[in-house]
């Protein structure tokens, strides 16, 4: 990738976000569409943590990655503090890799 494709591209993001801004505006939704727009987030990353846990190039792949975000998921639902949740996740993963 060169230098120019670079800049292009992060000017053609930066013009994305902005004209939605622009449409968008200082308009009030109904708080049922607020409700949906403040849920994209979680949605987006959840996907992207699936995508990246269960695939390898383009095939499906159930590793030790799937123990660790299933540790991950019992930990929060349980209420753990986040960097007890990571370092179970990742104590997880790194045993059933060492024991595969």
């Amino acid at each position: 990738m060169t230098w120019t494709l670079i800049i292009v591209l992060s000017l053609g993001a930066y013009a994305l976000k902005a004209t939605g801004l622009a449409a968008v505006g200082v308009r009030d939704f109904p708080p049922r569409v607020r409700h949906v727009i403040a849920l994209i987030p979680a949605a987006v990353l959840s996907a992207l943590i699936v995508k990246d846990t269960f695939t390898s190039g383009h095939d499906v792949q159930i590793d030790a990655r799937a123990v660790g975000v299933a540790v991950a998921c019992f930990a929060v639902w349980r209420k753990v503090p986040l960097w007890i949740v990571i370092v179970l996740s990742c104590a997880a993963t790194a045993l059933v890799r060492a024991a595969s």
